[in-house]
């Protein structure tokens, strides 16, 4: 005969009961006290950002007491640290975007190759192996990279280009787009692999050969993730320091030409930042609104990101 188990429970002694109650508050408590530690947590990586952005906001409204908003977003001289001067900030936004754009233009068709190939090519133990070793350029310290660019990187560009300068752009961007290599391989591969086999197993039965399946069928199915990759990789890009800051040089100007001298925007910074300039200085607010300049740019690319992952999400079953 099967009891129910609302007979088992009616038969229990009452200490049994008390034992059973105590027990569910217990793990009711320790529920509660996880949640609890799991909140914090979460919360001091909130409260930081804020912190962050409170510091930027309150040191760059300093800085626009002090300079209009038309010298800031009108000119097109930087030259704070000079007697004479100008606030524009275009030339180090200029500066940043050729060296990030740069990077782009090495990082994306190498790790987009590569993550099609450990994807759609490669076998899994050769996947298991070949893709530890990708990530291994990430790595490295970014100042490695930086000496790398300068004593080897441009060198063969001056051999090939006699005109290029010492410090140039070209070379602190192809240093960078070997940088940010994994982070576009290692996430655009992750969303290739995650195209369901049937996909790829129906354009496969309908004569297509493997090229034509990872280009026009794997490729557009993981878009979401592969843009989210590449957006990721290029917001990196905008804040690298070391690179830009050995290799690129301190000259903010405004020109396309890579081969010239440039300077970034957190390459100053880090001039800026040495301990020569004094506290609450002109000077000193200048990297707060560089600094935030540059936190709005790469929100702008984050926020991008996010809308476009949204927009041509893929959603299998």
């Amino acid at each position: 005969m099967v009891t129910s188990s609302y007979e088992k429970l009616r038969y229990r002694t009452p200490s049994a009961l008390a034992s059973s109650t105590s027990l569910t508050r217990r793990r009711r408590a320790e529920e509660q006290i996880v949640k609890a530690v799991l909140f914090v947590f979460a919360l001091v990586s909130v409260l930081t950002t804020l912190g962050i952005i409170f510091v930027l906001f309150q040191e760059t409204a300093l800085f626009f007491r002090r300079v209009s908003f038309a010298q800031f977003f009108l000119d097109t001289r930087w030259t704070p640290l000079f007697v004479s001067k100008r606030f524009g900030i275009w030339p180090l936004v200029n500066g940043t975007v050729l060296v990030a754009a740069g990077a782009m233009i090495v990082a994306l068709p190498l790790g987009l190759l590569a993550a099609i190939f450990m994807s759609e090519v490669a076998s899994e133990r050769v996947r298991r192996v070949l893709k530890p070793f990708l990530e291994i350029l990430a790595g490295i310290p970014t100042v490695v990279y930086g000496y790398f660019a300068l004593t080897f990187i441009t060198p063969l560009l001056r051999s090939i280009f006699p005109q290029t300068q010492v410090f140039n752009a070209a070379s602190a961007a192809i240093a960078m787009g070997f940088m940010i290599l994994p982070t576009v391989a290692s996430l655009s591969e992750d969303a290739l692999y995650a195209v369901p086999r049937s996909l790829r197993e129906a354009a496969y039965a309908l004569g297509a050969t493997r090229w034509e399946v990872a280009t026009q069928v794997v490729v557009p199915a993981a878009f979401s993730g592969i843009a989210a990759a590449f957006i990721l990789a290029a917001s990196r890009a905008i804040g690298e320091t070391m690179i830009v800051a050995i290799a690129a040089g301190q000259q903010p100007k405004l020109t396309l030409n890579p081969l010239e001298s440039i300077e970034t925007m957190t390459a100053y910074i880090v001039q800026v930042s040495l301990g020569d300039t004094p506290h609450g200085t002109l000077e000193y607010q200048t990297i707060f609104a560089v600094g935030m300049m540059l936190f709005l740019m790469t929100l702008g690319m984050n926020i991008a990101s996010y809308l476009l992952t949204r927009r041509f999400r893929e959603v299998y079953e």
